[in-house]
């Protein structure tokens, strides 16, 4: 029973192993027929060449960049160039002032947008909402309060014709979402229906002509106080329609913005900022789970302040429960743009945000990398770009497939050599992990970008060595078992006990080493990381599910099981113990001793 189950458990692995092949197969195929994949790996930018930008950095209002910034800006963007993908892009300073970012391949724009974005996400209190093309200067005021002077600070309101953001009645805020739902664009009310502006003690005081000049911070961050008169001929000459609309915006987190929606529909007056884009603690895209669990098809960024952000967080939404449109609306403004301008229905003690809008998911999650990484500490111009040849090129590609040959070429002699026929078993697991490596790097590099550089190149070479230590310790295992005078049935049982204990911590050894080279190095060196970790988890599969079952196939058959001497199992070649028994009338035989349990001719 034991034997019938040890063969019926190889056969199913072995029959599983081609499973996995074929649909591997299967996928590349349908990746160059139905996408943009390819039957060749990716290469890396040593290997192949590539795009360099050279980003500069925008500087306003006389202002410096100080080294200190352009360092923490290189680090941030390494961190969202490594977050892409095993690419092997290069990230360096110039001159102390540029950054230069090397890419294999050619990058589209939504990549080149997401490295050299700044993506700084505030939030800041509405004080205003009108369309995004220019208005007549309001007259009218907030229901129940005077109409202002010419000169005055009044809060502008939408026109009837306008088209704005709104929150949508129907869902409230809860504690898991100080964003409620969807947001959708609508009709705004006319300024004859304008909600009051102060409804309660909390809400600001009406502003008035000794406003501070030029917004200036004053010490409540919703008060309409701020509105001054130049805030306002700000905001009434703001054409959001126009694209270099706000190419001269000056972002002060301590002042009042006027600043334009995503897509130019709306414009607004908001407060200082209330809650920084530093105090973002994580970041997470994906779709929104409805009231009854079940997942819904609107997009959402999910974010999570840490405390000092989540105290904020609180304070802020608090004061704004009791406050009508627009002033209980919080905007969220990345990089000085509002993409969406929620309003609160309770207060979000827990530091949990969520962000919906018209964004589709795969813009959602770049920006939620962005977001988790930190914003740049300042915003970049492209400054050139162009394409650069390999800095190694095809021929040291060639040299590292000649090398990998040789060393392949070296261990197929020495199996052949030390383990004569049992040696093709060793060939054939090498040629199986050799296919499952080449499909596995394509398929990456379709699916997530992984480009082979030189350095992966290497570590593909090492792994034949790492495989073949495998192989030899599972032979040498049921060598040692035969020369304990064990059957070869029995010997490759226990052998096999007994030596995947011992492969499994090698391989575990050489799979830590690659997670933290993964983990802490970057470029290059992330490419050796990655192949080294991908060769070690196909090295288990291949010996678990392939070596040994193969072999344990190949011991019922007559010319391993008789210890053929070519057969590299051989008792006598191999120094077996010999042990003597009587046969019967007078005769004694010389032979290995039998495992009850594991006699019988091949099958």
């Amino acid at each position: 029973m034991a034997r019938m189950s040890q063969l019926s458990f190889a056969r199913r692995a072995l029959a599983g192993m081609a499973v996995l092949a074929i649909a591997l197969m299967g996928l590349l195929f349908g990746a160059n027929q139905f996408s943009d994949g390819s039957y060749a790996p990716k290469l890396g930018l040593d290997l192949e060449g590539g795009t360099q930008i050279i980003l500069e950095p925008r500087v306003t209002g006389g202002k410096t960049v100080s080294a200190q910034q352009i360092a923490q800006a290189r680090d941030i963007i390494v961190q969202r160039v490594d977050a892409g993908g095993v690419a092997g892009a290069e990230v360096t300073t110039q001159g102390g002032r540029n950054i230069v970012v090397s890419m294999p391949g050619t990058p589209d724009k939504r990549t080149e947008d997401a490295i050299r974005r700044s993506s700084q996400l505030q939030f800041r209190p509405v004080l205003a909402i009108a369309a995004g093309s220019p208005q007549a200067e309001p007259s009218a005021s907030p229901s129940g309060s005077p109409s202002p002077s010419p000169t005055g600070s009044a809060v502008p309101v939408p026109s009837p014709s306008a088209s704005v953001p709104a929150a949508s009645p129907a869902p409230s805020a809860t504690n898991n979402s100080a964003l409620p739902g969807a947001f959708t664009t609508e009709a705004s009310p006319s300024p004859s229906a304008s909600p009051s502006a102060s409804p309660s003690p909390s809400a600001s005081p009406s502003p008035s002509p000794s406003a501070s000049a030029g917004g200036a911070a004053v010490k409540d961050p919703l008060s309409l106080e701020q509105i001054t008169p130049e805030l306002t001929a700000a905001f009434t000459a703001l054409d959001c329609s126009k694209e270099d609309a706000l190419a001269n915006l000056v972002d002060d987190d301590s002042k009042p913005l006027v600043t334009c929606d995503a897509d130019g529909a709306a414009k607004y007056i908001l407060g200082p900022v209330v809650v920084s884009g530093d105090k973002i603690s994580d970041a997470s895209a994906g779709y929104q789970v409805g009231q009854n669990g079940q997942q819904t098809s609107t997009v959402e960024i999910q974010l999570a302040l840490n405390g000092e952000g989540a105290k904020q967080y609180a304070d802020i939404s608090r004061k704004m429960v009791p406050l009508q449109q627009p002033q209980n609306q919080l905007a969220a403004t990345l990089d000085s743009r509002v993409i969406v301008a929620p309003s609160f229905n309770e207060a979000i003690p827990n530091g949990k945000a969520s962000i919906t809008g018209g964004f589709g998911i795969t813009e959602a999650r770049d920006l939620a990398q962005q977001l988790k990484f930190g914003a740049l500490p300042i915003s970049f111009d492209l400054q050139t770009r162009e394409q650069i040849s390999p800095t190694l090129g095809g021929e040291q590609l060639r040299y590292g497939f000649y090398a990998g040959l040789i060393g392949l070429l070296l261990v197929t002699i020495y199996s052949l050599f030390q383990y004569r026929v049992l040696g093709f078993v060793t060939i054939a697991s090498i040629l199986a992990a050799g296919l499952l490596t080449y499909l596995s790097i394509t398929i990456l590099g379709w699916s997530h970008n992984y480009r082979l550089d030189m350095a992966g190149v290497t570590g593909l070479i090492v792994a034949i060595g790492f495989t073949a230590d495998s192989f030899i310790v599972y032979f040498e295992r049921i060598r040692d078992e035969l020369r304990e005078g064990r059957s070869l049935e029995s010997a490759v049982a226990t052998g096999w006990d007994r030596a995947k204990r011992t492969i499994l911590i090698a391989d575990g050894v050489n799979f830590l080493a690659a997670i933290v080279l993964y983990v802490l190095a970057s470029s290059s060196v992330r490419g050796f990381a990655f192949t080294l970790g991908l060769t070690t988890l196909l090295d288990i599969l291949i010996v678990f599910l392939f070596t040994h079952p193969l072999v344990t196939l190949l011991a019922r058959r007559k010319f391993f099981r008789g210890g053929h001497p070519m057969s590299g199992l051989d008792p006598d070649k191999l120094g077996a113990v010999k042990k003597t028994s009587y046969a019967g009338r007078g005769r004694f035989t010389t032979n290995p001793p039998r495992v009850a349990g594991n006699e019988g001719s091949a099958s």
